[in-house]
């Protein structure tokens, strides 16, 4: 493939890629063995910043080519779980979905709580708008140190970078496509989407540094769409 790449020692990786993020910049995140499952819980995760009002908009139309209006879902430290959303249980396998809390929400006008529908979706409703519902809910993943530690570093990078212990996390595929599984496979869809960067374990690489993609071959009509 000739792939361009950096290798960086854990504590650069983590410092490095959380920089890379709070710039808005959308991460395919591949670590560790195959995940199993409904949700991608860090093993296979595209990642980015919460804080973005962008974020919902770029990731949905230019990595997941589907409708601009689907929510994302947030991971979160589970020590700050309770400063972010009203739970105070954990939730690793990302199946809960619990309120935004109400002292992070962005209060709307009457003119504005009339809207519906896509007017509405556009309005910023959170201090982490790319994670927030319309209905100021969210699918929260908890991440604990014991059981997803590379993950947890991240957040805890991001965290004291930027004072946010959260993360947008979807699964690392596009729309119709199986969840990636090899490095080979987390290449393709990198170069095949508008991600910005590509980390594989420690080896972190960027877009602009790629050689050209050869494989026109459109994900559009080989996967079949939901």
């Amino acid at each position: 493939m000739g792939a361009r790449y950096s290798v960086l020692e854990d504590d650069r990786l983590y410092t490095e890629t959380a920089r890379l993020l709070a710039k808005e910049k959308v991460i395919g995140w591949f670590q560790g063995r195959m995940e199993f499952g409904p949700r991608a819980l860090g093993g296979r995760s595209i990642i980015g910043d919460p804080r973005s009002e962008k974020m919902q908009s770029v990731m949905n139309l230019k990595i997941k080519y589907r409708e601009s209006f689907r929510p994302f879902a947030p991971s979160v430290l589970w020590e700050r779980v309770a400063d972010y959303f009203d739970q105070d249980s954990p939730s690793p396998y990302m199946l809960i979905v619990a309120p935004v809390r109400e002292d992070l929400r962005t209060a709307l006008s009457n003119e504005q709580d009339e809207l519906f529908g896509i007017e509405k979706l556009h309005l910023k409703r959170s201090e982490l708008p790319a994670i927030t519902h319309v209905d100021y809910s969210a699918r929260v993943q908890t991440v604990h140190k014991e059981t997803n530690p590379r993950f947890h570093e991240l957040l805890s990078a991001f965290e004291q970078l930027t004072g946010c212990g959260v993360l947008v996390n979807t699964s690392f595929n596009v729309r119709g496509e199986p969840i990636v599984c090899t490095p080979a496979d987390a290449y393709r869809c990198f170069m095949r989407t508008e991600m910005d960067y590509l980390v594989v374990e420690n080896f972190l690489l960027d877009k602009k540094d790629q050689p050209a993609w050869d494989d026109d071959t459109s994900w559009q009509n080989e996967f079949e769409l939901d």
